[in-house]
C-alpha cells in the first residue's frame, strides 16, 4: 500500500483513537495497566427508595457494557497504529495478503481481508 494512503488510514486511526479515549474518559478511568473501569455517578451514597436504587444499578450496568465496548475498539485502534508504525499495516493477519481498501475505509482499523473475516 502507498504511504500517503497508509498515511490517510493512519489519520482517520488517530482520530478515533482521540474520540474514544474522550469518551471512555467520560465514564470510566484508566488504572496503570492500562485497563478501564467504570466510575459510578458522583454521589456520597445512594439514596432513595428502591426504585432509586435501581435505577443507579441499572446506569452502573449500562456504563459497564458501554466500557467494554469502548475499550475493545480502543484496543483494535491501538494495535493498527502499532501495524501502521512497523509496516505490517493493511495486511491480513490470517493470509498475509492486501485487506481491501474499502473495507479499511469503513474499519480502518481491519485485520482481515474480506476473504478471511468469516473463517
Amino acid at each position: 500500500m502507498k504511504k500517503e494512503r497508509v498515511q490517510h488510514f493512519k489519520e482517520k486511526l488517530l482520530t478515533e483513537k482521540i474520540l474514544l479515549e474522550a469518551e471512555l474518559s467520560a465514564i470510566g478511568k484508566q488504572d496503570t495497566n492500562g485497563d478501564w473501569s467504570a466510575t459510578p455517578a458522583a454521589h456520597t451514597e445512594v439514596e432513595g427508595d428502591e426504585a432509586d436504587q435501581a435505577d443507579f444499578i441499572e446506569e452502573f450496568d449500562s456504563k459497564i457494557a458501554r466500557l467494554g465496548s469502548l475499550e475493545k475498539r480502543y484496543q483494535q485502534i491501538t494495535q493498527a497504529l502499532v501495524r501502521v508504525e512497523d509496516g505490517t499495516y493493511g495486511r491480513c493477519l490470517k493470509s498475509g495478503e492486501l485487506i481491501e481498501e474499502d473495507r479499511l475505509e469503513a474499519n480502518p482499523a481491519a485485520e482481515t481481508s474480506k476473504a478471511m473475516m468469516n473463517l
